[in-house]
């Protein structure tokens, strides 16, 4: 995943950018290129602790049906092992794995960046919608 990506991806944790974007964003990726974005979500999701009871207000935010297979799997919890069986579903399963990933991301970056906003050892946590922050991050990481 790159800067840029994950910066995008922050920014939809803040609400600042919409679900819409990212997975526009996401179908412009070669097919190899989803599961490595979606390994980096996976390291994103599993930085902001997220905790089982936060799956079925993942499964509500992302819009699934409950029994969608995604939907199914994470039920099981939000272990680590569980998360990765999501990102090596079929093809045909992957933006419904998208969808419910950014909506526990989501989730959890909410309750994390009430306790971290602004701490100055993670930039993900800074305000996103200045676009001189993003300038900052971006030179930090060149």
């Amino acid at each position: 995943m790159t800067l840029e990506q994950t910066i995008s991806v922050n920014q939809f944790g803040q609400s600042l950018i919409d679900i819409e974007h990212l997975l526009k964003m996401f179908e412009s990726f070669e097919n190899n290129y989803r599961r490595d974005f979606l390994s980096g979500l996976l390291f994103m999701i599993m930085q902001s602790k997220p905790n089982d009871a936060d799956i079925e207000q993942a499964i509500e935010s992302s819009k699934l049906k409950s029994t969608h297979t995604p939907c199914i799997i994470i039920k099981k919890g939000v272990a680590d092992s569980n998360l990765k069986k999501l990102i090596v579903l079929r093809e045909d399963e992957i933006l419904k794995v998208l969808r419910l990933l950014l909506a526990l991301f989501k989730i959890a970056y909410k309750r994390r960046f009430e306790l971290e906003f602004e701490d100055t050892h993670k930039w993900w946590y800074w305000d996103l919608s200045k676009e001189e922050i993003i300038n900052k991050i971006i030179a930090l990481n060149e």
